[in-house]
């Protein structure tokens, strides 16, 4: 892949996140914890792709983590550290959650999965 593809990438998984936060502002917790979740699972994608030229189909989080963390160590603390694995794993849950389960998120847990984002994840990756 190109890095203009690859850039594509990145982009729609920024755009991703900012639909989150206006998904979060609007009170609609099931889309934006999906959206979360598609900015880490493209971010990942796209880390991938630029350091390694290609990246799995895979929707796992943990998955994409442990292939990057090959290359790129100190990204491995999401799925070591119990308190970051279980904002990952929650995040990947709702990949199958938000789309397939009549299950509904409550504004709490989408407001502090949005804060690991944004304080912990999106500044891990960004720095590799």
């Amino acid at each position: 892949m190109s890095l203009e593809e690859a850039d594509i990438i990145r982009r729609r998984a920024e755009g991703f996140l900012r639909n989150a936060k206006r998904l979060i502002s609007e009170g609609e917790w099931d889309l934006a914890v999906f959206n979360l979740e598609q900015y880490c699972q493209l971010i990942l994608k796209y880390k991938l792709l630029v350091s390694r030229g290609s990246y799995p189909r895979s929707h796992s989080l943990r998955t994409l983590i442990r292939i990057l963390s090959q290359d790129k160590p100190e990204l491995v603390s999401l799925i070591e550290d119990t308190s970051k694995l279980h904002y990952v794993a929650r995040l990947e849950e709702a990949y199958i959650v938000a789309r397939y389960l009549p299950y509904t998120f409550e504004e709490k847990e989408v407001k502090d999965l949005y804060r690991f984002v944004l304080e912990v994840f999106k500044p891990l990756v960004e720095r590799i």
